[in-house]
């Protein structure tokens, strides 16, 4: 499915929970940096990147 083609009702829950996936990724990173965890701060930066790409095409297309 296009991003173009959802409503815009549906993109702000698409928006809600990208939101609340990049407040976890931050939240997983402070937990690894508080606890020295190298491999955990690795998969969260990813996990974090991941969400940043997801919320890329979405915000862009906000108004379409």
């Amino acid at each position: 499915m296009e991003v173009g083609s959802i409503s815009k009702k549906e993109k702000r829950y698409h928006l809600a929970g990208w939101l609340l996936f990049l407040v976890c990724a931050i939240f997983f990173i402070a937990q690894s940096l508080t606890d020295n965890n190298i491999l955990g701060l690795s998969g969260s930066v990813i996990f974090l990147a991941g969400c940043i790409a997801f919320l890329v095409p979405l915000v862009g297309n906000w108004h379409k």
